[in-house]
């Protein structure tokens, strides 16, 4: 761990090279890690004369306010994790702060040569395998200042690898926690070799629901020829927290991609979710639920990019909004010259239940093929006044009858996890936030 003294200088030089001094990690990555963090003292911050910020207003937010690796003394107790409830699971591992707290993994799943847990250690046991995957380098690291100081400082990062050919029946759940105004630079790398098959949840809380903090995070999925995978990322970052992540997913041909995420969390969230079909016959499912409340603003650009000929994907993006919450989803469907019969489609609805809350929907085609079906839709309303006076008139309060209609909102989404304590999960969270609208 990094010397406190150290950490009150904020994300600067002496910082930085003091995390290399520490992590004793092949040559090839410090070197990434080196042109990284030049990059991130090159580039300027993003304002609102860029296209992709322009709704999404940073000038509040300082680098300098945050001490990474802080050595913050780790709370007693850590908050709940609700994806991990009820299910049998093949791993887990937690981690705070960028530090990796635990980690387990299955007999069964250790023998048949998969990987779990602290990306940290593992890149120094097994760097000559994990390294042609890390040089891929999916997200890239001069998109902008935030995936540049995420390619440099990760820390605390996990880790799932499974071999060709292993299908891996029970849910692999990873846990990030977040302390008081910490610092999380959290990095998910998911590899699945050729016919291989997965499910991983993660989740993100902070120790005080109510606490600040930094988040800036990368998210990595690699499938290869014919692997499956089912992937739940539940973000649920205190109120105050910063959130900025790029998530990135490269489906092989004849590969099958679940990606779900539910953003309930955070005081500003500033996430670029990418998907590539990069093999014929390749296929993707996104599916978002994102709530907010308070003065939230939560910003989600996807992008389906489809590469190769033969592909399906299906992005399906629901919002609710109390208070005066805000919400932008940028979505781009680009098919390139190649990727002939196209198959794919997005769609975003936005719940109203204030009259000062604020939903942005941005959808995009760019097309450069002649035989493809790509469509979108957006839709935003406010809840029916019938179907509160209809659920009134039969004994629920209000409040129940906006919780009964939100929840009906979301199932088509929720219809889609296949596994049902995560359903019930993502529906109590949802459900716990859900206050009176406004007459």
């Amino acid at each position: 761990m990094i010397a406190t003294a150290l950490s009150t200088t904020g994300f600067s030089q002496e910082v930085f090279d003091a995390f290399l001094a520490e992590r004793d990690e092949p040559g090839w990555l410090t070197d990434r890690r080196v042109a990284a963090w030049s990059q991130f003292n090159k580039l300027g911050m993003p304002n609102n004369r860029d296209e992709e910020w322009m709704r999404t207003d940073i000038r509040l937010f300082h680098f300098d306010r945050f001490a990474p690796f802080a050595g913050i003394e780790a709370p007693s107790e850590l908050p709940p994790a609700l994806l991990a409830t009820g299910v049998d699971l093949a791993g887990r591992s937690v981690s705070l702060d960028s530090r990796s707290l635990s980690n387990e993994i299955s007999d069964e799943c250790a023998k048949q040569g998969v990987l779990f847990g602290s990306l940290d250690s593992l890149v120094k046991e097994h760097g000559n395998l994990l390294r042609p995957y890390i040089e891929r380098q999916l997200v890239d690291p001069n998109q902008d200042k935030f995936s540049a100081l995420n390619a440099a400082l990760w820390s605390g990062a996990n880790l799932l690898f499974v071999p060709k050919g292993v299908k891996v029946a029970r849910p692999f759940h990873s846990f990030t926690a977040m302390s008081a105004g910490g610092v999380d630079l959290g990095k998910t790398l998911v590899i699945l070799e050729q016919g291989a098959e997965a499910t991983l949840l993660t989740e993100t809380a902070s120790t005080d629901p109510e606490a600040g903090g930094m988040h800036c995070g990368s998210i990595e999925l690699i499938l290869e020829k014919e692997a499956r995978l089912r992937y739940v990322n539940l973000q649920n970052w205190g109120s105050g927290v910063w959130h900025f992540a790029h998530q990135m997913g490269h489906v092989g041909a004849n590969a099958g991609l679940q990606w779900t995420i539910g953003a309930l969390g955070s005081r500003l969230a500033k996430v670029n979710q990418h998907v590539a079909l990069t093999g014929p016959d390749a296929e993707a499912q996104v599916n978002g639920v994102m709530f907010t409340h308070g003065k939230q603003h939560l910003c989600y650009n996807t992008h389906q990019h489809h590469k190769a000929p033969f592909c399906r994907s299906d992005l399906l993006y629901k919002s609710a909004l109390q208070d005066k919450s805000r919400t932008v989803w940028r979505g781009m469907i680009k098919v390139d010259e190649a990727a002939q019969r196209t198959d794919a489609y997005q769609r975003n609805d936005n719940l109203m239940l204030s009259t000062a809350a604020r939903a942005d929907s941005i959808p995009g085609l760019e097309i450069e093929a002649d035989d493809v079906r790509c469509t979108h839709g957006s839709t935003s309303g406010r809840v029916d006044d019938h179907q509160l006076f209809y659920a009134m008139t039969r004994g629920y309060t209000r409040q129940e009858a906006v919780r009964m209609i939100v929840s009906g909102f979301f199932q088509q989404v929720f219809d889609r996890i296949t596994i049902e304590s995560v359903r019930d999960a993502l529906g109590e969270a949802i459900g716990r936030r859900v206050r009176d609208i406004e007459e």
